[in-house]
């Protein structure tokens, strides 16, 4: 079931981009901290009807347990979200995504299992294909933008400042999803359903915290229920972390570069919804993800 709970997750995911490049305004300083509000308001109202339906006693001191974890996740989210300003020359995409293959090489490091050449195979392919479909992403915008009239503008050329956001995302994601490994998969040091409500209720206090820092602080209007792009976004969010978990738990070193892949179904739901056109070249990357893609479901089935 890993298998299938991955895929879900790059594909929540995948959409979620979509609304959090949609939500996200470049002239707006505390953009991103209004995206955490709306993710951690759906996380927290998520956690509470999980808690219900699930009739789940959950322990305060799990958020100090999974704490490393969320913090990890939660900060390279906000920083994702800082570097959406950016993204207009995808310039954050090579990097960013290669974060699961960061993960991925850590724990076959440090907790070495036996793999299938068609594992290895799979995980290859598929991180080949997403950082070689970033790539052509960011050549392609440059080059459109290079061939306008318009002066480009410093911060959105490749540099320290254009850099630094997906870098800093790649290693942290990375160093939380390696960790996020130890503790479900490799030595099951939380439960999955404790691991969620944990990182969803820290998620939630984050919000809050943000929340009060715009409204009271900043002294900014900020009407949650008009935050129609950010909310979808929050929810597909939600919708992919709750699959995360068990993803993970399931399999995390082959998991963790498939669920990178989200990149890949975001990029086609740009090119469905946005009526954008792709190259061969970029047609030919996300083939070759999706062959990764059945290598490592035909693992699941063995």
């Amino acid at each position: 079931m890993w298998f299938i709970f991955s895929i879900i997750t790059a594909l929540a995911w995948g959409a979620a981009n979509l609304f959090y490049k949609k939500g996200s305004n470049s002239n707006d300083k505390l953009s991103h901290l209004k995206i955490v509000v709306m993710v951690g308001l759906v996380m927290g109202i998520h956690a509470v009807l999980y808690m219900i339906i699930k009739d789940i006693t959950f322990d305060p001191f799990d958020m100090v347990r999974y704490f490393p974890v969320s913090f990890m996740y939660i900060l390279s989210m906000t920083i994702g979200y800082i570097g959406l300003r950016y993204i207009e020359l995808s310039i954050a995409a090579p990097v960013q995504n290669s974060s699961g293959a960061v993960s991925a090489v850590l724990l076959y490091l440090f907790f070495p299992r036996e793999m299938s050449v068609i594992d290895i195979s799979g995980i290859i392919i598929v991180t080949i294909g997403v950082v070689g479909l970033a790539a052509l992403e960011k050549k392609e915008e440059t080059e459109a933008l290079q061939s306008s009239n318009k002066i480009v503008d410093k911060k959105y050329q490749i540099g320290i400042l254009a850099i630094i956001f997906p870098v800093l995302y790649s290693l942290i994601d990375g160093l939380g999803t390696f960790a996020d490994g130890i503790y479900l998969d490799e030595l099951k040091l939380i439960s999955e359903d404790a691991a969620l409500l944990a990182y969803e209720f820290t998620f939630f206090i984050c919000a809050v915290l943000c929340y009060f820092y715009i409204k009271v602080i900043k002294k900014e209007q900020f009407m949650i229920f008009k935050q129609r792009d950010r909310g979808i976004a929050a929810i597909l969010e939600t919708t992919g972390q709750f699959f995360y978990v068990f993803a993970m738990a399931g399999n995390a070193i082959i998991a963790a570069p498939l669920i990178a892949s989200y990149c890949i179904f975001s990029v086609i739901l740009s090119r469905i919804f946005l009526k954008e056109i792709m190259s061969q070249k970029q047609y030919a990357m996300i083939a070759i993800v999706v062959l990764g893609i059945i290598l490592l479901g035909i693992t699941d089935g063995l």
